[in-house]
This record gives structure tokens, sequence and C-alpha cells, in this order.
């Protein structure tokens, strides 16, 4: 098909011609072809709206003349539509060639999120921002329905420090980005979060051993604020106030309060934080929010409940007896194999709707995306087996793009809940333009089991604890098979090429003591390109020569 028309309805959203753009870019870029909105076609893509599919689901179906309809019941499902039509597709140069999958799709939860960890100068802190806008279109066409996004205080000296300006404005652009595509936004913020300038006096208590922390709580940067000192209340509330008024003209559909990593405080006042301190910190921030954005849903993390100091979970259970009103949704997951147990045995405290919160990106690799892809879909699919009859949803955590498989899987779990994992892997390949994907599966489980990946350093050189080494050799040859065979926009796409370069880089190692070769420095210099980690964190950077070797 060389002249595609799209026929748009008599009355279209602004949300709807962005989605059309975004599939006339990848056309245009994977074929040369350009798409129209008038005009004679060989293809005519119809959109319209039927208000009998379910909330935010589609259909495709195909015309007269060899044209294809998608419907959409609203906005987000012709989004999801378009997506799905584009990763069903082939492409060509001068050749565009739309797949045979028709039918429709509804999604099964409501919550179909993403949280991107901008920080650490990762992908999303310092590659330029034209790139992640459209990386945030392209998750919208799996999907996703809501982008949540960070402000982490700890390193700036207050909201007017030119490099918090900075951030915030390109936290702004990022929302943005996902309203233009049809996404609700979300607002992360831990409930006691202090600027590297807090006052000392205000600041929150870190020990060990104090009022049954039987362990330090993990991620702190001793600049936190403890809400039951005086003037600590009035402190959080004062931060708060100021980042919603950056996001003003947007609005915050769901607004995050977080007990852990650095959030928190072991002082009698407020242990245990999860139970006690937490708890009225968040109600006072969660209705000053509402005073501000009534329409926002509060949700409520729990993350790492339980692993500091014992009740936590129960604390809250009892606390929540009568179901409070400033809640929304509680979230609930974990680092590690396993979901947290309590909810999975006992309910939903208060009987709250739950997200989750699944870690795609640090899983058993240091640094977090050093080596490449990081594809998880085995773990993936055990961590959702334990967990899907408690979710409507949720929001993978992300520090880069590393893990975009790992996404499009989760996304995908949200919309049918009992799709197979392994099924989006072959749609997904299939999408970034793998011609034989039964070579690249069998890699992916090979590079899988593979993990975990640690750098340790000693004397400045460098190895690499390896978990599996079996079949390293066997998946860097299927995938550069795979490679030989793709279409040259597949090839030197990045999706591609960082699963690829994982593959080379693990059989490097492998045959090499598990030290670091001139093959592998040559990837890892690739890597630090395509994440824009030139200024990166060890933490999200691929590990490049050191000085000793």
């Amino acid at each position: 098909m060389r002249n595609i028309v799209f026929n748009l309805p008599a009355v279209v959203s602004e949300v709807v011609r962005q989605a059309v753009m975004v599939f006339s870019r990848i056309v245009f870029e994977r074929t040369g072809l350009l798409v129209k909105t008038e005009g004679l076609s060989d293809l005519t893509i119809s959109l319209a709206y039927d208000l009998s599919l379910g909330n935010e689901g589609f259909c495709i179906e195909d015309a007269a003349a060899g044209g294809i309809i998608i419907s959409g019941h609203d906005d987000r499902g012709l989004v999801a539509g378009i997506g799905k039509l584009l990763h069903d597709a082939s492409f060509m140069p001068g050749e565009f060639v739309p797949g045979r999958w028709r039918g429709t799709s509804v999604p099964v939860m409501p919550v179909r999120g993403i949280y991107f960890a901008t920080h650490f100068h990762n992908w999303y802190h310092d590659a330029p921002i034209e790139k992640v806008e459209r990386y945030i279109e392209e998750l919208a066409l799996w999907g996703t329905n809501v982008l949540s996004v960070w402000f982490d205080m700890h390193h700036y000296k207050g909201i007017n420090d030119p490099e918090a300006q900075k951030m915030l404005e390109r936290l702004h652009a990022m929302l943005m980005a996902a309203k233009r595509i049809g996404m609700d936004t979300g607002l992360t913020t831990l409930a006691n979060e202090g600027y590297a300038d807090s006052p000392e006096p205000l600041r929150a208590e870190w020990v060990a051993g104090q009022n049954g922390y039987h362990h330090e709580p993990a991620g702190h940067y001793h600049v936190e604020i403890c809400p039951n000192k005086p003037g600590g209340t009035e402190l959080i509330l004062q931060l708060a106030e100021e980042r919603m008024e950056f996001f003003d003209d947007i609005g915050i559909d769901y607004y995050w309060i977080w007990p852990y990593d650095q959030g928190g405080c072991t002082c009698s006042a407020c242990s245990p934080w999860g139970a006690n301190g937490f708890l009225s910190i968040a109600r006072t921030v969660a209705h000053r929010v509402r005073a501000r954005f009534p329409k926002t849903k509060i949700v409520l993390s729990t993350w790492y409940f339980d692993h500091f100091v014992d009740g936590e979970w129960a604390g809250l259970d009892a606390a929540f007896a009568d179901k409070p009103d400033w809640v929304d949704l509680l979230l609930a997951d974990d680092y590690g194999d396993d979901f947290p147990p309590y909810p999975l045995q006992h309910g939903v405290p208060g009987g709250f709707k739950m997200v989750g919160f699944p870690e795609i990106s640090m899983y058993h690799c240091d640094p977090w995306g050093g080596y490449g892809a990081n594809p998880v879909p085995a773990h993936i699919q055990s961590l959702w087996n334990q967990a899907l009859t408690r979710l409507i949803g949720g929001f993978p955590y992300s520090e880069g793009i590393y893990e975009d498989l790992n996404k499009a899987i989760m996304a995908q779990c949200y919309w049918n809940p009992t799709k197979p994992v392994a099924d989006t892997v072959r749609e997904y390949l299939s999408a970034i333009g793998v011609v034989d994907v039964d070579k690249v599966v069998r890699a992916i489980d090979i590079l899988e089991r593979a993990f975990p990946h640690y750098l340790i350093i000693d004397n400045d050189v460098r190895h690499v604890s390896f978990g599996n080494t079996d079949g390293a050799d066997e998946a860097a040859n299927l995938l550069l098979a795979a490679d030989a065979e793709m279409p040259e926009w597949a090839k030197t796409g990045w999706r591609w090429r960082i699963l690829l370069l994982r593959g080379i880089i693990d059989t490097e190692l492998v045959h090499n003591n598990f030290t670091p070769t001139p093959a592998c420095d040559n990837a890892f210099k690739e890597l630090t390109e395509i994440y824009h980690a030139q200024h990166a964190d060890s933490w999200v950077a691929p590990p490049l020569k050191m000085p000793g070797e």
C-alpha cells in the first residue's frame, strides 16, 4: 500500500489528531511514505466512535475496497486501535502492509500506568525532551493511559534553585505530552521529602534499633522532615503547595503519597511510620491536594511496609477499619520475587482498590540497564500470577528505556490479565521488525536466565558476576542471525540494538572470565549514546573502562 489516507470523523479531538500524527511519523520513517487525511488512496483507514464498545476499547475490521475501519469507544480506544494496527503491520521502503488482526479488544483494568524515575541523569533526566515526548506517545500506543513523574527534591536548595526549575519544566513538558496523547497525569511525592537545605532541627530521625526499627530505612538522604516536630507539618504542606502550583495549568489526576525509600522517620512520635506518622501526614497532605485539585485521586503507597519495622501492614489494616475518605487507591508491590503477602492473605486494608508497582528496571542488575536490554518475561509472569486478582492496574517502575519490552508486557497485562506474557513478547518483537520471532524468543529466554549481572570493581578492574552462563553463545548467535534478516529500519532502531548488544556483551563476558573485553566496551559506548548517559550516575550508566585497565 503506497498511498495511505486517514478518513477522520466529522468531529475529531486533538488527541486523535495527535495519534494520527504519530502513526504518520512512524510510517514515514520506516517506509518513506506520506500519510494523508485527504486525496486518492490505495488504503483508506477510517476512524469512528462506537459507544457500544467497552470503555477505552477498540475494534478493527475490514471495509469496502480493501479499506480498514478502526472504531473506538472514545479517544483512548482510537489511540490503542491505531497502535494495534501499527504493531501488527509490516514496513519496507515504499511499502506499508497492514497486519491481519481483526476483532474487538477492550481493556479489563482501568489503571494502565507508567512511572518515570526522573533522576540520576538517566534517560528521562538527560535525553532531549523531544525524544522523551515521542516515547510517551509510543507508550500510549500499547494502551498505557497514565504517566506519573517524580520531582526528586533532595539535591536542590529550594524550588527556586535554577536546576530545580529546569527539572520542573522538564516534568511539565512530559505531562503535557501525556495529555496530548490522551493520558492522565500523576505526580509522585514522598510524604516527608525535603530539600538539601531543609532546616536541621526539623529533620527526620533514621536510627536502626530505635522504636522497633530493626533496619535503618534505606535510600534516605538525611534531609527529610519529621511531621511531628514543631513546624514540620507546616513546612511539608508549604513544599507540597509549591510543587502543585507548578502543574496548575495541567492538573494532576493521580497524586501519590509515598512512605519509603528515603521517606520515613524513626522517632517515637512517628513510629511505626507506615501505620502512624505516615498516615497522619498523608491525610493532611491529601486534604490540601483535594483543595487544589478536587478530582485528583489520592494513591497511598505501602512500598517497603514491614521491611524496617514490624506491624505496618497490620497497623494500616486496623487504621482503615472504618474506610477513610481521603484515599482512593492503595499501591502495593515489592522488590524481588514475591508480591507483598499481607494483602494476598488478608485482603486489601479498608477494602480499597489496589494498583501495583512492578519493579522492571533494577531486578538482578547493577548498573541498571548497563548491559543493554533486561527482558524478564518469566519473572513478570510469575509475579503477575500472584497479584492479578487483587489489582485494578499499576505503574511499572522505570529508570530508562532499556526495559522497553517489560513495559509493553505490563501494559498488556493490565489490558488483558489472562493474556500470556509470552504472547506479548512475540507481538512486541514483530512490532519492532523481527522477522524470525522464534529465534529471538529463544534468545530472550537465555538472556533472562543469565541474570543476575552485578558489577564488581577490584583495584579499578571490572568484573561482572553472572547468573546462568549456559547458552550465552547460542543467544548471541540467534540474535545475530535475526539481525541479518531484518529490514534496515528495524536493525538500526534502538529497541533492537539494545537487545542485540546485550547478547554480544554476555557472550564476551563468558569467554573472558567475566571481565569486559574491547568488544564489550564498544557496546557500552553505543549504549551510553543510546541512553544519553554521558553524565549519568554509576547506577544507570554502562560500565565503561576503568582507570586501572
